[in-house]
């Protein structure tokens, strides 16, 4: 099966809830995934559940127990660094049909790795393997070089009213 690039971006809800989607679905068509989770460190509900499909899905979590506010730090260019590298390493391993690099489109925004180094895989990803890119800010060059592109487009939402993250919905 000849595998695309898909990115999820923009400012509306469910970029990362439309990847674990797909996770899903390809898991129970038989394929195996690998997460990458950049700028992420939190213990989110979605994690529990991936634990029970670890036969067929992998999740790894490359960022702090706290969003970026502000200005990154080293910490946050590391755990970015080495979720890079652990996304190169799955790619090349064969082991995978499906890889999903998480809010990466982030992770560039705020210069902790490269868009040279985001579109390298793309450039390089095996034919085979379906390739999903998600968080806000994608940049233009990723947007040409991707085969479906997504953008999720918030037109209202409750945490303009001060709602909170609810467990099981948001986080």
């Amino acid at each position: 099966m000849k595998g695309y690039t898909h990115v999820y971006t923009g400012n509306g809800k469910g970029k990362t809830t439309a990847a674990l989607g797909l996770a899903i679905r390809a898991a129970g068509a038989g394929l195996t995934v690998f997460i990458a989770q950049f700028c992420k460190g939190l213990d989110y509900s979605e994690l529990k559940t991936l634990k029970l499909l670890k036969d067929r899905i992998q999740i790894e979590q490359y960022g702090k127990c706290s969003f970026i506010h502000g200005e990154p730090c080293e910490e946050d260019t590391r755990l970015a660094t080495e979720g890079l590298i652990a996304s190169k390493e799955a790619i090349k391993s064969g082991k995978y049909d499906v890889i999903i690099l998480d809010e990466v489109n982030v992770a560039v925004y705020f210069n902790l790795i490269s868009i040279e180094d985001l579109l390298d895989i793309v450039d390089n990803k095996p034919e085979n393997v379906e390739l999903i890119i998600t968080g806000r800010y994608a940049k233009k060059e990723l947007i040409k070089k991707s085969d479906l592109v997504t953008r999720m487009c918030e037109i209202k939402h409750y945490y303009k009213k001060g709602i909170k993250a609810r467990k099981g919905i948001e986080h």
